[in-house]
């Protein structure tokens, strides 16, 4: 079985930032890769990483990254402010952005991705998946589908249910959804 999730590191959307990154930057490219995709795998799951602050990132550069973030509707995204490394080329380039600044584009990038999120894990409201049972107490259980790595990505809560078990799969009807999580009752087994 393939594992319908792809990680892949775009880091920026502004050409010149990945080219200061010194990384390929053909954002067009991207959101056609993306779409392809998904075209080729409508349940595919895609989590990316992306850096914010980077030296002489501009207010514009950094709207075009949430312009990426927005077309693109990746299903999960981790975000970081620049921070220098000691020996990296990056230390001289021109215009260290604020701490304050990288913080507040930070949380901008971060409310901008949790909406996309929650649109994305509303539409899975209604609808039955496989998942991974992580944990079980008396409240219910944690669980994983295919699009949550462990402690990365969101989890799926269940219902208590006496056949849920730690390590097994179970068939679940997800009820409800937030920013990050699912929640369901147990529609089936395996």
């Amino acid at each position: 079985t393939i594992l319908p999730y792809l990680d892949v590191p775009f880091q920026h959307a502004s050409p010149r930032i990945l080219k200061l990154m010194k990384r390929p930057a053909n954002t067009e490219n991207n959101l056609a890769r993306i779409q392809a995709w998904r075209a080729a795998c409508p349940d595919l799951a895609i989590r990316s990483t992306f850096i914010v602050g980077f030296p002489g990132e501009t207010e514009r550069e950094f709207e075009t990254l949430l312009d990426f973030l927005r077309e693109a509707q990746l299903d999960r995204v981790g975000c970081f402010t620049y921070s220098p490394v000691e020996g990296a080329a990056a230390n001289a380039i021109p215009g260290q952005i604020p701490e304050a600044l990288k913080q507040e584009r930070l949380a901008r990038f971060m409310a901008t991705q949790e909406a996309i999120s929650a649109k994305r894990l509303k539409q899975k409201v209604g609808k039955t998946m496989k998942v991974l049972i992580d944990g079980v107490d008396a409240e219910g259980a944690i669980a994983r589908s295919a699009a949550d790595a462990p402690e990365i990505d969101g989890v799926v809560q269940i219902a208590p249910h006496a056949s849920l078990k730690q390590g097994e799969f179970a068939i679940v009807r997800i009820t409800a959804a937030d920013a990050h999580d699912l929640q369901g009752v147990v529609a089936g087994k395996i």
